[in-house]
């Protein structure tokens, strides 16, 4: 058994919805293949990776944030709910030692820590084995700030990183919120 550290890639909702379906994004669209081809790349050196994907039921609406966001999006079983192509056909050709799925009904994964934790138990390691997170993926100024913010309050001594040339926010200017919002509070944003 290898004493090298893990790092932990969270590709947070590179989904159809937030690309370019109910909730289509610019950004997200013209970063989709970069992201992927990293994604591919940490793949391939070692990282774990961790995929969440936004995950609704079609009363979707009927939520309290569906009442705030009303675009019916990710709806389990729907093609929007689905990875991104580009997504699935990079990792396609892939074998992490580690591929996770985590579907969450919200905007931050409260699961992620536990299944990350679970994880590390099936293979004999600890969260001190984690050198770092590298966290990516869509909508940067609501899935992936909160997603990172619940990897740091579980893994206060961890090194996360941002990939933001993987991310885009629901507008550019909310996209360079989020990130500084991130680096404040101790991300590292490459």
């Amino acid at each position: 058994m290898s004493d090298k550290k893990i790092i932990i890639d969270v590709v947070v909702d590179v989904q159809k919805d937030f690309i370019t379906g109910a909730l289509a994004n610019e950004q997200a669209q013209a970063n989709v293949v970069h992201l992927a081809k990293v994604a591919k790349a940490h793949a391939e050196a070692g990282h774990w990776m961790f995929f969440t994907r936004d995950t609704h039921e079609d009363n979707y609406l009927d939520t309290r944030e569906g009442r705030h966001l009303p675009v019916e999006h990710c709806v389990e079983g729907e093609d929007g709910w689905n990875f991104a192509p580009e997504l699935e056909d990079a990792m396609a050709a892939t074998e992490p030692e580690v591929t996770h799925i985590v579907n969450k009904p919200t905007f931050g994964s409260y699961m992620l820590p536990s299944d990350i934790l679970d994880e590390l138990m099936a293979h004999n390691k600890a969260a001190t084995d984690i050198e770092k997170f590298v966290i990516y993926g869509y909508c940067t100024d609501i899935c992936v700030i909160s997603n990172a913010m619940v990897l740091r309050a579980a893994f206060p001594e961890t090194e996360i990183e941002i990939q933001s040339d993987c991310c885009a926010g629901v507008t550019p200017q909310s996209h360079q919120t989020a990130l500084d919002a991130m680096r404040n509070c101790q991300f590292i944003i490459v």
